[in-house]
């Protein structure tokens, strides 16, 4: 965007009011104020002579060339984290991305064992299940429940996540217990507002999880995971999580498993940076150690 240093700012202040449709928003995200978000988007406005924002009571819209711009601005972002890592031993910054319950509840500790090791290394760690976000370069790893089919994105799978029934105790002493997948029509059942193939798919295997018969619907796996543990009603939650939460029981043992597949990608131009190859290995291993608790 921009021919100086600070450009680098600039990108990645761009990306975060992108993301977020506000310039608070993004200061927040990056620590910087408010007026200094709005110096960088209007530095690179200037400087590419184009509107990328329209301002607006209720924050800044972005304007189809600031869509058109985005894959640009990623990969100058990425360069810089690339080059981050280049000098003794591992350091540099990695950009990581996994939905919300991993990147919430399971990654902090594996993560703060890695820094533990590796004080130089930074991580920048984004919540989302986009799927294209590593052929982006929005992300240099990413902890996904699918395998990516793209050759550039080589990957392992670590585990299986197993997904149970559960309830909080307090609602079913209230509502009492399902002794048959039948019986939940009767429960207030939480599930997914939007499907993703993954989503569809379970929906057709169990018809009660359809959209129209949940009592409780959102697309965030932790309002989900929050639904659940306030005792709103009955949804799927991993089993490892589940087993520290004392307040849940799981329902319909028998008649309802599930092990979802868990993957770890990388881009393959990154296989040779020292702090993304010590990070996928420690994801790897920190992933499969938790899962085999379950």
């Amino acid at each position: 965007m921009m021919e100086n240093e600070s450009s680098w700012e600039c990108h990645q202040t761009f990306l975060n009011v992108l993301e977020t449709g506000s310039l608070s928003a993004a200061g927040r995200a990056l620590g910087l104020t408010q007026p200094t978000v709005g110096r960088h988007i209007d530095s690179s406005e200037t400087a590419l002579a184009l509107k990328l924002f329209t301002r607006s009571f209720d924050g800044f819209a972005p304007t189809d060339v600031a869509h058109e711009l985005k894959p640009y601005a990623a990969i100058a972002a990425a360069l810089r984290r690339v080059a981050s890592s280049h000098g003794s031993g591992v350091r540099g910054t990695v950009r990581l991305t996994a939905s919300e319950i991993i990147g919430i509840e399971v990654l902090p500790p594996i993560l703060a064992a890695r820094h533990g090791k590796h004080p130089a290394l930074i991580f920048e760690l984004v919540l989302s299940n986009k799927v294209d976000d590593l052929l982006h370069r929005e992300a240099d790893i990413a902890v996904r429940m699918l395998r990516p089919t793209q050759q550039a994105l080589p990957a392992k799978r670590v585990a299986g996540i197993g997904l149970g029934l559960y309830a909080r105790k307090a609602y079913l002493r209230m509502h009492g217990t399902p002794e048959s997948t039948d019986a939940l029509s009767g429960h207030a059942i939480i599930g997914f507002d939007q499907g993703t193939s993954f989503i569809r798919k379970f929906q057709e295997q169990f018809s009660m999880f359809s959209r129209a018969a949940l009592a409780f619907r959102a697309n965030s796996d932790l309002a989900q995971l929050g639904a659940i543990r306030a005792g709103f009603g009955i949804g799927v939650c991993q089993v490892t999580l589940a087993a520290k939460d004392k307040r849940l029981n799981c329902v319909l043992k028998s008649r309802f498993s599930l092990t979802m597949d868990t993957w770890v990608a990388m881009h393959n131009d990154l296989r040779q940076s020292p702090g993304c190859a010590a990070t996928f290995a420690a994801l790897a291993a920190g992933l499969s150690a938790y899962m085999q608790r379950s």
